[in-house]
């Protein structure tokens, strides 16, 4: 099992993703003789997930059924146990067109955080493409480490312990892309700078304060990056569901008792407009906004580094 190719069958040792509905999962390390317990009763590893194709629906010990599924950075994302606040993948999305990230680039992070992005990373410059990517907190950089271990990506990625804003990301003229998501990422603008290569690239920085935009912004000017521009990506969700509307008279009877055929002297027509008319209605589909939202994230701030 490996987070960026697919795997058809379930495996000792796989990551996989119990799904019991929408919003509703779990991920579970498979192992032999292991037991998972759900609301539906119990998964056994050995007979019911090992040797299994990835998306099969299984059932557990009390009649309900969930399905199993090959994990993904998207469903790792919304999955991941949470050692710090995370980026989900309507920023990550807008990261990776901006930073303009292909198979067989390389990118710099910091921090690691609990690896939401760092996965989506990966998945994008992989099979030739590297991550470095830095974390000041050890545990979590240790943590981390062995993550990527299990998921099958450690070759695609280098983890390092260190403060990135005092020692840099320990590389140099190498990254296509840099992402900063810290508390003052303006002190890493200059490494930043250094771990680009020389023909130029682009940065990325993650901040929920505007005057944590505001530090880092003069920091890029300073560096001389150009193309300074920061955006806020705000997701609004709609319902999709069946309305009922009348029909509104728009006066056809009207038009019709005045048109040549129309005989006054004849019961069968006479008679106010409309009067035997029944209005009926029409069903038909319509986006609904929520009337609650996810509001403000963070802002992302973009850049390029300048050849002159």
């Amino acid at each position: 099992m490996s987070f960026v190719e697919y795997g058809d069958t379930i495996k000792d040792g796989d990551t996989a993703i119990v799904f019991l509905g929408h919003e509703s999962m779990f991920p579970v390390k498979v192992q032999h003789g292991g037991v998972t317990q759900t609301k539906y009763g119990v998964i056994r590893h050995s007979t019911d997930l090992i040797g299994k194709k990835y998306g099969s629906k299984v059932t557990c010990s009390k009649g309900g059924w969930v399905f199993i599924l090959h994990p993904t950075p998207e469903l790792w994302t919304v999955n991941l146990p949470h050692r710090t606040q995370i980026l989900y993948s309507t920023d990550i999305s807008v990261i990776t067109m901006m930073l303009e990230l292909k198979p067989g680039s390389i990118v710099c992070e910091s921090g690691t955080g609990s690896g939401s992005l760092s996965h989506a990373l990966i998945r994008t410059v992989a099979p030739t493409g590297h991550l470095y990517t830095v974390e000041f907190h050890q545990q979590r950089a240790e943590k981390a480490k062995e993550e990527f271990r299990e998921h099958g990506v450690e070759h695609l990625v280098t983890v390092t312990n260190q403060d990135v804003c005092k020692n840099g990301f320990g590389v140099s003229d190498i990254a296509d892309a840099v992402f900063l998501d810290i508390p003052s990422p303006w002190e890493a603008i200059g490494h930043a700078k250094s771990a680009l290569k020389a023909e130029g690239g682009r940065i990325c920085s993650f901040s929920p304060c505007i005057e944590q935009v505001q530090r880092t912004c003069l920091a890029m000017e300073e560096n001389g990056f150009t193309e300074i521009n920061t955006l806020e990506i705000l997701l609004r969700v709609y319902n999709v569901r069946t309305i009922s509307l009348q029909i509104p008279d728009l006066g056809k009877a009207a038009e019709d008792n005045s048109s040549p055929g129309f005989d006054s002297s004849n019961p069968s027509t006479q008679g106010s407009p409309g009067t035997n008319l029944q209005q009926g209605t029409v069903q038909f589909k319509s986006g609904v906004p929520l009337r609650e939202m996810v509001g403000h994230t963070g802002y992302l701030t973009f850049a390029t580094k300048s050849l002159l």
